[in-house]
Formats: C-alpha cells, sequence, structure tokens
C-alpha cells in the first residue's frame, strides 16, 4: 500500500483526529502534530527528528500481540515500534485512501 494515496480534508481533519495509538492495523493517516508535555519536551522532541511532523503520512503496519504495546508505525521510508505512551502523543487524521 502506498501512503501517497491518503488524502484528509482540510474541513474534517478535526472530526477525524485520533491518538496514533488508537488506529487498527493496515489503516493510513496524517500527522496533525505531536503533543509536547512541558516545554524542552525530549520525547516530543524525538518523534519529530524521527519525521512525526505535520502532514507527514504514516501506516499503522502491527501492534504486539497482547495490549497492543508497542506499535510498528511505518512513515516515509522507515519504521519506528512506538510505545503506546509515545503513540498517543502523536495526534492523526484518518483519511480516505483510493
Amino acid at each position: 500500500m502506498s501512503l501517497d494515496c491518503c488524502v484528509v480534508p482540510s474541513a474534517s481533519i478535526q472530526a477525524n483526529a485520533v491518538p496514533l495509538s488508537q488506529l487498527p492495523r493496515g489503516v493510513t493517516a496524517r500527522v496533525i502534530g505531536v503533543s509536547a508535555l512541558h516545554p524542552n519536551d525530549s520525547i516530543a522532541e524525538r518523534l519529530g527528528e524521527l519525521g512525526f511532523v505535520p502532514g507527514e503520512l504514516l501506516l499503522v503496519i502491527a501492534h504486539a500481540p497482547w495490549g497492543k504495546d508497542p506499535i510498528l508505525v511505518k512513515i516515509g521510508a522507515s519504521r519506528f515500534a512506538l510505545r503506546l505512551a509515545e503513540a498517543n502523543r502523536v495526534t492523526v487524521a484518518i483519511g480516505e485512501c483510493a
């Protein structure tokens, strides 16, 4: 599945906004933002460095079998395993793919 197929109309972004941790396997979404819990939040900064920036497309590839922690996410050409606490900080908009 190509990540380029996801289209999120700007009017529906807020209606479709969910934490990344809530997405099921196989869903493509667009990053809205990363929540920083305090100024100079190193986890939020690191997520941004990894590519979790507004407008970027991602795909949830897999969840761990028990408790769904961690989840495997593809963003760009890279794959990352995120703990649920980290994935909870990434807000995404679910789009419609052709």
